[in-house]
C-alpha cells in the first residue's frame, strides 16, 4: 500500500535575504514572481536561516513591501532547531537559549522547556542580546554535558550597509573555549529541506531551491535532489561561483527572470530527453 503522500507537483522554496529582499528594499522582479506563482497556485514556501524573526513577523515584514501571503508560507531554521529537539528527545527536553523571539516561540511551542538549570541542550541563535556573561553561562552548561546545537551556520547576513555577523559567527567563541562544534540545522542541513517539503507534501524531484548564496541555498538543494537556481541579487556572483566544486542548475540575474511555467525541473529534463 502507497503510504507517500507527497505530490510531485512543481513547488518552489524561496530563500528570502538577498532573494526578495535586502533590509528592507524590496528586489526587483520578486514582487512579480510571486504574484505568478499565487496566480498559477504553485506550491511555494519561504526558507530562511534567520531565526530571529516568527513567521507573523515575517509576513508582516513582506505585507509592507508589498507582498502579501500567509504565515504558513514561512519555514525558519528556528522551526528546524524545534523540529529536530522534539525528535531527538520528544519527552522533557530543556534546552539554555541565546537568541530571539524566533527561536524562544518554537521551542516553547514544541513544548521545549527552557532553563539555564541542567539543560539538555544550549541553542544558539541570531540575537541582539549577545553578551559576555550569556557566552560564559553557554559555555560552562556544554563542559558541563549540554549538547550545542546553532539554528544555522552562516557567517554574515546581508543589509544595505555590508555584511553584519549571523550565528555562524557567534559561535567561535563557545567553540574555541570548549572545543566543540555546535551542530547546525539551517541551510544547508538536508534535514531542514526534508522538514520544508514535509510542510507542503512535495516530493524533491519537482521542487526547486531558489537562493543567492552556494554554501547554503544551492548545496542544501543540490543534497536535498532538488533542482537548483542561483540568483545574482545577493552574496554570489558569477565570477566567485566558479570557484564553488558544485554549480547550479539554472542562474538567473534576479527573481524576475524566472518563468515557473517553463522552467524544467531536473526530473522533467531527463524524461524530456528520454
Amino acid at each position: 500500500m502507497r503510504t507517500d503522500k507527497r505530490t510531485y507537483q512543481k513547488s518552489f522554496i524561496l530563500d528570502m535575504d538577498g532573494v526578495i529582499y535586502t533590509g528592507s528594499k524590496l528586489i526587483p522582479g520578486a514582487l512579480d514572481f510571486v504574484r505568478r506563482l499565487k496566480q498559477k497556485n504553485f506550491k511555494f514556501l519561504f526558507l530562511t536561516n534567520n531565526s530571529y524573526y516568527t513567521p507573523r513577523q515575517l509576513k508582516t515584514r513582506l505585507s509592507k513591501m508589498g507582498i502579501n501571503v500567509t504565515a504558513d508560507c514561512f519555514y525558519t531554521s528556528a522551526m528546524a532547531t524545534a523540529s529536530f529537539l522534539q525528535i531527538q528527545k520528544p519527552v522533557d527536553c530543556s534546552a539554555y537559549v541565546i537568541g530571539g523571539q524566533g527561536i524562544i516561540e518554537e521551542l516553547e511551542k514544541n513544548k521545549i522547556r527552557i532553563t539555564s538549570e541542567n539543560p539538555d541542550y544550549v541553542v544558539l541563535a541570531e540575537t541582539e542580546e549577545y553578551d559576555y556573561k550569556k557566552i560564559i553561562e553557554a559555555t560552562h552548561l556544554i563542559r558541563e554535558g549540554a549538547k550545542f546545537i546553532a539554528t544555522n551556520s552562516d557567517l554574515t547576513g546581508p543589509t544595505l550597509r555590508g555584511p553584519v555577523p549571523a550565528c555562524g559567527a557567534l559561535v567561535a567563541p563557545i567553540e574555541k573555549v570548549t572545543g566543540i562544534a555546535p551542530y547546525f540545522l539551517g541551510k544547508p542541513n538536508p534535514a531542514m529541506m526534508f522538514w520544508a517539503r514535509k510542510k507542503m507534501g512535495v516530493h524533491s524531484a519537482n521542487c526547486f531551491m531558489i537562493g543567492d548564496r552556494m554554501d547554503t541555498d544551492i548545496i542544501g538543494g543540490l543534497e536535498s535532489g532538488m533542482t537548483t537556481c542561483l540568483v545574482l541579487t545577493g552574496v554570489t556572483t558569477r565570477k566567485n561561483m566558479t570557484r564553488f566544486p558544485y554549480q547550479p542548475d539554472y542562474i538567473f540575474n534576479h527573481l524576475g527572470e524566472i518563468d515557473p511555467d517553463t522552467i524544467l525541473s531536473r526530473r522533467e529534463r531527463v524524461e524530456k530527453d528520454l
